[in-house]
């Protein structure tokens, strides 16, 4: 990559490309700052200042302007440029000459629910501030919880409340608008293409979705360009594509046979602490949720199979769920209780990703959500079949499907399963 020097003179134009809100700035305090630091902070505040607040663009500055008011040099002010362009607030643009010409583009931090959803601005604020600090930041940004069951939904639709006009014109304007982040997979895509045999691949076989996963598998299994080519190579299909299931597998055995046989870190992780239930709670039903939270779906499955390691068939259904449909550990855990109980201790992968699409779509965050979801379709099924065929069903169903779980006191039967389960956790 070629060295491009910062000098006083160099000048630049700030580009607002979103609405910066007052509670954004609070976002950046709060959120922000405890990763990228005072510096760059300070260094967003002072572009945003440059731009007046109804305007979209500033007038040209000099670097010298920004070592004025921020009172730093050029390197410390570069490397703050940097912080935030890492993070997703700024995007540089570059334009040699004497001087050279630079454009910075704000962005607007994400909001609340996505930063805490991002397991990596997540985790990170979680390990540069410490468990106190984050649980204090977390709960300033919790929302009050309303039991809304007893009341009706009357809220009027747009059409029942306004009439349209054939004769309006909309405009293009500015809106909350968050620079999506790119993980850097270091995949160059024109050496792979070009380094595929000649004649046996399509045009568009590089689709999207394939370089999206290629992307993902290159960050999760530490790839480079040359390897993912190796890789790639011998999945090619009769029809000129990439046999995604093969590239997932190759990928997986090759970190595996480099890592003496481990997973990468993603199958180990445990529930983020902003997705936990608060400790206090005794009961049976608490230990269990306890239990999922704080166990990884590697670890978990591992304890269902009696301390044998998971099968090759059963890492990838947990891969499919963790990467593909993005689903936190703990909920991950409830699926592969509830999955193992009702098929008989087979990990089915159609109806596992049946069930996880259903999850996925409902934003499923939680180990609490996902066991109450899991009773309630469970129940729904259970009443349809009845119904229809006028006999009680007899189904095993999850220890913690027993609303008396929640009390101390539960039958002998529950409470032999119940150990059974927690027993290899303690």
């Amino acid at each position: 990559m070629k060295i491009i020097s910062l000098l006083p003179a160099d000048t630049y134009t700030v580009v607002n490309k979103s609405i910066v809100t007052e509670d954004d700035k609070k976002n950046i305090i709060s959120l922000y700052e405890p990763i990228i630091g005072p510096i760059a902070v300070s260094l967003y505040f002072t572009l945003l200042r440059d731009i007046n607040l109804l305007d979209i663009m500033s007038s040209d500055h000099t670097h010298h302007h920004l070592m004025t008011i921020m009172k730093s040099s050029l390197e410390v002010i570069k490397l703050a440029r940097e912080s935030l362009e890492g993070v997703g607030l700024l995007k540089s643009y570059l334009k040699e000459g004497e001087p050279n010409s630079y454009v910075y583009e704000l962005y607007s931090p994400l909001s609340p629910k996505e930063f805490f959803s991002s397991p990596i601005f997540n985790i990170t604020l979680y390990n540069n501030i410490g468990k106190t600090e984050y649980d204090l930041i977390v709960s300033e940004y919790e929302l009050p919880k309303i039991d809304l069951k007893d009341y009706d939904d009357i809220s009027k639709e747009l059409n029942a409340t306004y009439k349209s006009s054939s004769n309006f014109e909309p405009i293009e304007a500015r809106e909350k608008n968050s620079l999506n982040i790119k993980l850097d997979s270091n995949i160059d895509f024109d050496l792979l293409l070009s380094s595929m045999p000649k004649g046996l691949i399509k045009e568009n076989a590089l689709t999207k979705k394939t370089k999206e996963l290629i992307e993902q598998l290159a960050f999760i299994y530490d790839l480079d360009t040359l390897k993912m080519i190796e890789l790639l190579r011998v999945v090619i299909t009769d029809k000129g594509t990439f046999d995604k299931e093969e590239l997932r597998k190759n990928a997986r055995k090759y970190y595996q046979y480099n890592n003496n046989g481990k997973l990468p870190t993603l199958v180990y992780r445990t529930q983020p602490e902003y997705l936990k239930t608060p400790e206090g709670d005794t009961s049976a039903l608490a230990k269990i949720i306890y239990m999922f939270e704080n166990t990884s779906p590697y670890d978990f499955l591992r304890l269902k199979n009696k301390g044998a390691k998971p099968t090759a068939h059963d890492l990838k259904i947990i891969e499919c769920l963790m990467i593909d449909l993005e689903l936190p550990p703990a909920v991950v855990n409830v699926l592969i209780d509830y999955a193992l109980k009702k098929n008989n201790n087979k990990l089915n992968q159609a109806y596992i990703e049946t069930i996880a699409s259903q999850w996925k779509r409902c934003n499923i965050k939680t180990a609490q959500e996902a066991m109450e979801l899991a009773k309630k379709e469970n129940n729904k099924i259970v009443k349809k079949i009845e119904n229809k065929t006028n006999k009680k069903v007899s189904s095993k169903e999850p220890v913690w499907f027993n609303s008396d779980i929640k009390k101390e006191e539960i039958s002998d039967e529950e409470l032999t399963e119940l150990e059974d389960l927690l027993k290899d956790f303690r």
